[in-house]
């Protein structure tokens, strides 16, 4: 059993000495909350008739004891804002515990109290609230870390391990204020690409998460055990061939943010779980996605931050439409010397291996390619830039350029060296799609783990019955998420990180 500290043993001393008074240190009755610190401190002037009975609730975060009255700082979920405490209007008639003994005692930094008062100014121009009725609300019985911020602004006593702080998010969000608006971000984001699909008319869906068959990218499944059926299944690598069986079954256009699972490793970029949105529309090509996608990211960085700009680490990042197109061919190009055109699997191999690249013999053209890009050119594109025009061999779900046999009509936006959108002309012919998958099976039988293991033959008959033209895009949100709050680590765009167990 965990031994309690010092402070974990008085604040249990302090519980059981609230209940002897009576008090019920975890009630179940409603608080009655009518504002909050923020709208209190932006809203309120002196003079006023507004904010004369206000009720909050929060943390009780500061307590300074001044005799019969006293000052203390609540925090809720907008903010702090200060307290005026004056014991005999707390407790107007003879007994004095609540201030006395709760109060200046047993209250401790963390606990949640619920206030009622009015707002004034005090001499030194602070917003607070004189409070008339105080309650406890829920008892803490671990003492917060005590962040203090100096008269100019400096902090002391951060609370900034990041193991502590992504083991214990709930702590993290109480004594970080700025890592809840994090999170504020992330949600507008979720919400204005929300607002821009459904303005254009396209219907939100929900595809299955356990799957007979891991299909719609290159990725190693989590594999779990059905019971019932006594059958492997998979958690969802990407929801691709779902969105599409929806096409064929008529509607214009789809989309969803899926929770996808990759047995992958884990860095400061990857996390093993992770939200993408996948949207497919119907008589559209990836000419038109890009011009959607930039459209898409434009409006989004404005709902998120109030402009097009966004800052991440070194970088100023403008995500104004239009954004550059560069052809995958010319990209290894530029900033290798080498063209990919025509060239066999063996001479990849050794393209690749003459560079530095570590290259392996269960590597086919299109992860050889793929690692050249990633090795040598994806780095330099800050930017948003649209990588277009893809080998064949990198894209088993895509349609073939209408312009050359060899390549593929897909594209890829890379930001800050990331990818951050990937897109395709989506292929629509049952028979070439089952030879890309028979050719994937190949490569995933050579030792390639990324390769699809599997032919989804239930989504090839969907495809026999006939799917439109059309284009698909997909974003890596939590991505996403990093460029618009200048965070380079997933793990703080995350609200529960996957983590090492606890030792």
């Amino acid at each position: 059993m965990t031994k309690l500290s010092e402070q974990e043993l008085v604040r249990r001393e302090n519980l059981e000495k609230i209940k002897e008074l009576g008090i019920n240190p975890f009630p179940a009755d409603l608080y009655e909350v009518n504002s909050n610190a923020t709208e209190i401190k932006s809203k309120f002037e002196e003079g006023s008739e507004d904010f004369k009975d206000v009720s909050i609730a929060g943390r009780l975060m500061m307590k300074r004891i001044m005799g019969k009255a006293s000052f203390a700082e609540l925090q809720d979920s907008t903010g702090k804002i200060q307290l005026y405490i004056n014991r005999d209007e707390i407790c107007p008639g003879e007994n004095k515990d609540m201030y006395n003994k709760v109060f200046k005692k047993l209250l401790d930094i963390g606990d949640f109290i619920g206030v009622r008062g009015y707002v004034f100014k005090t001499k030194t121009g602070e917003t607070s609230i004189h409070v008339s009725e105080l309650k406890l609300l829920s008892k803490s019985l671990k003492p917060l870390p005590v962040v203090k911020v100096d008269a100019e602004g400096n902090v002391h006593d951060a609370f900034t391990d990041p193991e502590l702080r992504y083991r214990q998010r709930y702590v993290d969000l109480v004594v970080n204020p700025h890592v809840r608006e994090i999170f504020v971000k992330r949600a507008k984001l979720f919400q204005a690409m929300r607002e821009f699909f459904n303005n254009a008319g396209y219907l939100e869906v929900e595809t299955p998460v356990l799957q007979p068959i891991p299909g719609g990218a290159a990725a190693k499944p989590f594999v779990t055990h059905h019971n019932t059926l006594d059958i492997p299944m998979y958690l969802r690598i990407a929801n691709e061939l779902y969105l599409k069986r929806l096409i064929v079954g008529g509607y214009d256009g789809v989309y969803e943010f899926s929770r996808n699972f990759r047995n992958e490793g884990m860095d400061r970029t990857h996390n093993p779980e992770f939200t993408a949105m996948e949207i497919y529309v119907a008589y559209k090509d990836y000419n038109w996605m890009m011009e959607f996608t930039e459209k898409l990211l434009e409006h989004c960085a404005i709902a998120v931050n109030g402009t097009t700009e966004a800052t991440f680490g070194e970088h100023k990042i403008d995500f104004k439409a239009p954004y550059k197109r560069v052809t995958m061919r010319q990209a290894i190009l530029d900033h290798t010397g080498f063209d990919i055109k025509g060239k066999t699997e063996g001479e990849l191999y050794e393209a690749a291996k003459n560079m530095g690249i570590e290259v392996d013999d269960s590597m086919g053209k299109g992860k050889l390619i793929d690692e050249i890009f990633g090795e040598k050119c994806e780095s330099s594109y800050i930017q948003p830039t649209f990588i277009i025009d893809y080998p064949k061999e990198m894209s088993p779900l895509c349609k073939m350029h209408r312009e050359d046999s060899e390549l593929t009509e897909r594209f890829e936006l890379m930001v800050c060296g990331k990818e951050v959108a990937n897109a395709y002309s989506e292929l629509n012919d049952p028979i070439d799609q089952k030879e890309r998958f028979e050719e994937q099976l190949k490569l995933s039988e050579r030792g390639d783990e990324e390769a699809a293991q599997f032919i989804d033959f239930d989504f090839l008959r969907a495809l026999e019955y006939g799917m439109p033209p059309t284009s698909g895009m997909g974003i890596g949100m939590d991505r996403l998420a990093m460029f618009l709050t200048n965070n380079e680590s997933i793990q703080e765009v995350l609200f529960f990180p996957q983590m090492k167990p606890e030792k």
